[in-house]
């Protein structure tokens, strides 16, 4: 087991760099004005980074791409529906289970 300072110290080292990238553009840009076309792109960003973190992610979350595959599109056309997140996801899950 690990001393107890060691865990503190790691926790609160941890927290700095969570809280660092959030405070120094905050402190940098304080008063500033961004433009509209920048204030776009960056409300985009999340949605950027998720995909690109997900996407590998579904096709190697089977044995067979195939039947992953199959998942992204019917989670794809559910979603297109505007149907509930939770819809999609267990109608990808399903659409996963009988395709494999």
């Amino acid at each position: 087991m690990t001393d107890p300072l060691q865990q503190f110290i790691t926790v609160l080292l941890m927290a700095v760099v969570t809280y660092l990238p959030r405070l120094v553009p905050m402190t940098l840009l304080r008063g500033r004005k961004l433009s509209s076309g920048l204030q776009n792109f960056l409300k985009c960003v999340p949605f950027a980074v998720l995909g690109a973190l997900i996407f590998p992610e579904i096709l190697y979350s089977t044995t067979s791409v195939s039947s992953a595959a199959v998942g992204l599109a019917v989670a794809l056309a559910l979603s297109l529906l505007r149907l509930n997140v939770v819809l999609v996801v267990l109608g990808s899950i399903l659409a996963v289970f009988f395709s494999a």
